[in-house]
């Protein structure tokens, strides 16, 4: 008997020594830096960027370095990491999180995924697709399994659908602290511009709404391969404890404001009455007299605070 546990514990002690070992592996391995690294998987992987998927494998540690660093993760954290592909930025999450969970929808990278972080404690990697995904039930399984205080998304998204993960992630009012995203620049601006700046766009007013928004760092298009048409940028959403503004019924409101946008070049007047948000034009008018806004104002140009205020005058049918 003595034998056997003597046994079984060289055995346990041997699996913690060559799960040490490839861990440092990991972390300091001949392929010391990323793009080399990168290399390596599709070599050894024999995999290739799916275009249908919006997948570009980021090459850049300044980068890696800069949305581990932002996003601010520590040992009480719950971490979704959205479309983790290679696991670029998962080898650096797993040393810092309490637990990271990653979202895949390409059966490759799933493969790739579990190959290669196996040996993490911390590890898990469901394939599905984000849009689909209840994250609340998620979110609050993994906070009670694991002990853990806070949740925080960080991703690298794909261009093609980065709005409606983004809309997804705010409008279904998960319980997280912070959203650290690189997406596409423009989309970027969008995102965190202050509602009535240059950049703004409907969707500008949402994010605004429910969260702090700030930007990271641009990122050139020559830290991915296969190298993206447009530049990329770092944004973080801080989540509002409690929204920036009161309302009673803010699904009017973001209706509304739909509608706005829905023609952009038009003013505001003539898209809220085309859209029948005005009953007709003499309504509108006298809305816009009563709050003070000008006839010709487009949708872009309103605060927040005035679309609360039209939305208290307007009954959406």
């Amino acid at each position: 008997m003595q034998s056997s546990t003597i046994k079984a514990s060289s055995i346990n002690v041997l699996k913690n020594e060559t799960k040490k070992s490839i861990i440092l592996f990991e972390r300091g391995m001949k392929m010391n830096n990323i793009f080399e690294d990168t290399k390596y998987l599709i070599k050894k992987y024999n995999v290739k960027a799916n275009k249908s998927l919006g997948q570009n494998f980021l090459i850049n540690q300044d980068v890696v370095n800069k949305i581990i660093e932002s996003s601010n993760i520590n040992k009480d954290d719950l971490v979704i990491e959205i479309g983790p592909g290679l696991g670029t930025l998962t080898k650096y999450l797993l040393e810092k999180a309490g637990k990271v969970l990653c979202i895949e929808l390409d059966a490759k990278m799933i493969t790739i995924l579990k190959d290669r972080f196996s040996l993490y404690n911390n590890f898990e990697v469901i394939h599905e697709d984000v849009l689909e995904c209840n994250l609340n039930k998620i979110i609050e399984k993994e906070k009670e399994k694991n002990n853990l205080h806070n949740a925080k998304i960080v991703a690298n998204l794909p261009y093609y659908i980065t709005t409606p993960i983004i809309m997804k992630l705010i409008e279904d009012e998960l319980n997280l602290e912070s959203i650290t995203v690189m997406v596409q620049k423009e989309v970027a601006d969008r995102l965190i511009a202050v509602p009535g700046e240059k950049e703004t766009g409907a969707i500008t007013y949402t994010v605004y709404y429910y969260a702090q928004s700030e930007g990271i760092l641009d990122v050139p298009k020559e830290s991915f391969i296969p190298e993206p048409e447009v530049i990329s940028k770092v944004i973080k959403l801080n989540i509002r404890k409690q929204p920036i503004v009161k309302i009673e019924n803010k699904d009017n409101m973001f209706k509304i404001i739909k509608y706005a946008f829905m023609q952009r070049r038009k003013t505001l007047l003539n898209s809220l009455t085309n859209s029948k948000i005005f009953s007709n034009k003499e309504e509108g008018l006298r809305i816009l007299k009563e709050l003070n806004l000008d006839e010709n104002i487009r949708a872009e140009k309103l605060r927040l605070e005035d679309y609360v205020n039209l939305t208290k005058k307007i009954k959406c049918k």
